[in-house]
């Protein structure tokens, strides 16, 4: 016995398939010198080309924290920009939680 699909139960596999536009901000520890912070940046730069539709890194550079964070007064500001499906941030924000030499990220709906 086959049950057709409702109209909702189609709209609702169409928008779970829908992608967003996001902004990943990262904060680099200084302290990894600039070899360091350059790999962690690749890392997750081909990570992001491998599973979305990746369009720029904007590198910002070093600048002064609002506050400290883990001692540090400095981090090394990184803003990329992609687009995936809904179920790649989170996975990026665990990759992102467990990586020494990251002091802060954040990711938002572009």
């Amino acid at each position: 016995m086959q049950i057709a699909m409702s109209e909702i139960q189609k709209e609702v596999l169409q928008l779970a398939k829908l992608t967003e536009k996001y902004e990943l901000m990262v904060v680099f520890n200084t302290k990894l010198g600039e070899d360091g912070i350059k790999s962690l940046i690749e890392k997750f730069k081909g990570y992001l080309e491998s599973c979305t539709t990746f369009e720029n890194v904007e590198e910002w550079g070093k600048r002064k924290l609002a506050y400290a964070i883990e001692d540090e007064t400095e981090g090394y500001y990184v803003l990329m920009h992609f687009e995936s499906s809904t179920d790649v941030p989170a996975e990026l924000t665990r990759r992102l939680n467990i990586t020494d030499g990251v002091l802060r990220s954040l990711i938002t709906v572009a």
